[in-house]
């Protein structure tokens, strides 16, 4: 004997069971694409990790020899001291401007997984709109 069919709860178990089984489903399709966007982003670091190695040895080198190349000029001029501290001012106004750019990339990458924070927040709102 089914206590549940005698009772007349089977509508309200069989929604229970669909809602419980559709649950796990949107569960699973937002974990899926918090892993692909948790790819995506490591993809993205990675690159750019490396871009900012490569791009940082490369520019190194390059000034270091046109600072070089700069001073070699004025070696034997009266104006060596001035074009040291020309050089030297140019050098940390890099230094700022590259500083600058780091604190407006580190703020973009605050912006990861937007898609997966907004089906979330709506799936989040639609569950408090049934309750």
């Amino acid at each position: 004997m089914n206590l549940i069919a005698l009772l007349g709860l089977e509508g309200l178990v069989a929604r229970w069971r669909a809602n419980v089984i559709e649950g796990a489903i949107a569960v699973e399709d937002r974990l899926e694409l918090a892993g692909m966007e948790w790819a995506d982003q490591k993809r993205r670091m990675l690159t750019l990790a490396i871009l900012a190695i490569i791009a940082g040895g490369l520019t190194v080198i390059a000034l270091i020899m046109l600072s070089l190349a700069v001073l070699v000029s004025y070696w034997d001029t009266p104006d060596r001291a001035t074009v040291g501290w020309i050089l030297a001012a140019v050098w940390g106004l890099l230094w700022i401007v590259v500083l600058a750019a780091l604190v407006v990339i580190a703020k973009r990458a605050s912006s990861a997984f937007a898609l997966t924070k907004r089906v979330l927040a709506r799936d989040w709102k639609y569950v408090k709109d049934q309750l």
